[in-house]
């Protein structure tokens, strides 16, 4: 077998995929009726974070001390797993967006698969791939059950429900995302 094989397997990637293609199954049964008038602000982000909580239990291995002796680069390794993580969760509800699901604007999609791969992928370092999910939810719960203050600190806290354009919570989204994937690329999981 190839590594990239090896590596996928050994990431849960089949797993992770069949459950990403699920829930966005699920979000698409669930809008299409609504059409293309009809934006579904809070489904979408309810399953891009599915999405990406799915995907992270896969940014480490079995065994982590392992990948810390390899003669592996794993830098560039970790960085491109988290990026093409965003990439897949994204991109599958990006095709129901285009198959006429009523979901939310393409750069709010954009946006919070890259803020939310940053979270997972800081959840991974602090928590452990094991619990990779657990930053993206807690966020995510004080999104949905706190009121968003009002100024920029409202589009800071609450950046995965502003509309598009809104520079503060794009720019909170970049920074999770370049933070939480250069912390991860460096570091790696925690043990």
């Amino acid at each position: 077998m190839r590594w990239l094989v090896l590596y996928a397997r050994s990431r849960q990637v089949p797993l992770s995929a069949a459950a990403v293609v699920l829930m966005t199954s699920v979000l698409w049964v669930l809008t299409r009726p609504g059409g293309a008038g009809t934006e579904h602000q809070a489904q979408t982000v309810l399953v891009l974070s599915a999405n990406v909580m799915a995907c992270s239990i896969g940014l480490g291995g079995p065994d982590v001390v392992l990948e810390r002796t390899a003669g592996l680069r794993w830098v560039p390794r970790r960085l491109a797993h988290a990026l093409l993580i965003g990439v897949f969760a994204g991109a599958v509800v990006l095709a129901v967006r285009a198959a006429g699901a009523g979901l939310a604007p393409v750069e709010v999609i954009v946006r919070d698969c890259a803020g939310l791969v940053g979270l997972a992928a800081l959840g991974t370092v602090l928590c452990g791939a094991a619990f990779a999910w657990t930053l993206p939810t807690v966020w995510l719960a004080v999104v949905l059950l706190t009121p968003a203050p009002n100024g920029t600190v409202g589009e800071v806290l609450h950046w995965l429900t502003f509309p598009p354009g809104t520079t503060a919570s794009t720019g909170t989204a970049l920074v999770l995302l370049g933070a939480g994937a250069s912390v991860y690329a460096m570091v790696g999981p925690r043990r």
